[in-house]
């Protein structure tokens, strides 16, 4: 799976954690080429058309977006893919790079995560995730974003944004180009999302894949508002939404509820 040019995965790991650290606005790194690209392509070429109809459909005044992240849905390659990133292999080389103490474990429930699409008017307001798995209990410590979009130009929206904690700067806009792989800290202020619309010419999608790793508790200066669901931020001189998002799984849809701050 991995770019024949990274020839120890230990290596790459201990070369980039102080980079992984220093990076602000929040510990991120992105990485671009980190996957081979034959895998890509084929995942590419089976991504789906009919998320709409098998995946999940968002579309609030936060969020606009189509998830699928039933495996038997998924493609055979892209059902590797994934395997690949939960193994024991991928998680050490996370646990190095991130200097996470806890032991990282992944989601084999792929909640919120599996395959995202944004087509055209498709958006994710800035926000600080979810942080307790709602099945396994566990504290959410780290997302994975690797992105599936060729020729991808800033011009078409859907740049990865990650935010101060005081929301007053963007501090990184990330264009989600393909096989570029950005790992970031999960915390009650890691804000980030693809607030500007997507606006492809050809009306070509915005592709990726989304895992998220857990741990068995987690620093207290890391948990200052307990347990807490996705909570959207406002960015200045916005229509945003500023609140959290209580959401209830009733007969396999998602139902929402914008609690005002």
């Amino acid at each position: 799976m991995i770019n024949k040019k990274i020839s120890d995965l230990n290596t790459h790991a201990l070369n980039n954690k102080s980079d992984y650290f220093k990076a602000q606005p929040f510990p991120h790194i992105v990485i671009d080429g980190f996957f081979k690209e034959k895998i890509l392509n084929i995942i590419l070429d089976e991504f789906p058309n009919n998320i709409k109809k098998n995946g999940e459909v968002y579309n609030n005044k936060a969020e606009k977006k189509l998830t699928l992240n039933e495996v038997s849905k998924l493609s055979k390659t892209t059902v590797e893919f994934i395997n690949f990133l939960n193994s024991s292999i991928f998680i050490e080389y996370l646990q190095k790079i991130t200097g996470i103490k806890e032991v990282l474990i992944p989601d084999p429930y792929l909640i919120g995560g599996g395959l995202h699409e944004l087509r055209n008017e498709g958006f994710l307001n800035i926000h600080s995730d979810f942080n307790r798995h709602p099945k396994m209990k566990l504290d959410r410590r780290l997302n994975i974003l690797v992105y599936l979009n060729k020729d991808w130009k800033e011009e078409y929206g859907g740049q990865l944004q990650l935010w101060d904690k005081e929301m007053k700067e963007c501090k990184q806009n990330i264009i989600p180009i393909f096989n570029r792989m950005v790992i970031f800290s999960t915390t009650d202020t890691s804000y980030h999302g693809n607030p500007i619309k997507v606006n492809h010419p050809n009306s070509i999608s915005r592709k990726s894949i989304a895992m998220y790793y857990y741990t068995n508790g987690r620093p207290n200066s890391e948990n200052q508002l307990g347990d807490h669901s996705t909570i959207f931020r406002k960015r200045p001189n916005t229509q945003d939404i500023d609140g959290d998002v209580f959401f209830k799984k009733i007969f396999g849809k998602i139902y929402y509820r914008i609690k005002k701050k």
